[in-house]
């Protein structure tokens, strides 16, 4: 992922001026496509997205869903409502054979979605992600972002 820390050299003023998305679908945080000032922000959405795709070993693209229907949903729709079920043991990579700490593994979903929020001042600073990860800050639970509650009610995904 070469996107990472392209804000940083792209001021705001600069930012205006592109009109174009830059960087790798799915990890393209809101203000690209709405065309509204870039800041270091849009990494941390990034960020969010590896994150999930670190836990759960799968590409942050849609996947079939487990109810045995045609119906595709995206997987941060998916992992945003395990969270606010509480069920993160389903979203952890099965090639970690339950050798993880649910606890950790819980706190670094939560900072995931956090990180994918909508508005960017919903988001973590990095220091912030940082601190949580390193057990400094506690998280909530997020809530599940615009974008993601849009997507969720056009994917018909109501069996999870």
């Amino acid at each position: 992922m070469a996107d990472f820390g392209m804000a940083k050299f792209l001021g705001r003023d600069f930012s205006r001026v592109l009109t174009t998305m830059r960087g790798t679908i799915g990890y393209l945080a809101p203000e690209w496509i709405s065309g509204v000032a870039i800041t270091p922000k849009v990494d941390v959405y990034a960020y969010g997205m590896v994150l999930l795709e670190i836990v759960s070993g799968r590409r942050n693209s849609y996947v079939s869903c487990s109810c045995g229907s045609n119906h595709d949903v995206y997987y941060p729709v998916h992992v945003a409502r395990q969270i606010l079920e509480g069920d993160v043991r389903s979203l952890l990579d099965h090639r970690l054979c339950s050798e993880v700490n649910l606890k950790e593994a819980e706190i670094a979903c939560k900072v995931a979605c956090w990180c994918i929020q909508d508005d960017e001042s919903d988001r973590p600073t990095m220091g912030e992600v940082v601190q949580i990860l390193e057990g400094l800050l506690e998280i909530s639970i997020p809530p599940m972002p615009r974008l993601l509650q849009a997507i969720a009610g056009s994917s018909h995904s109501t069996c999870f």
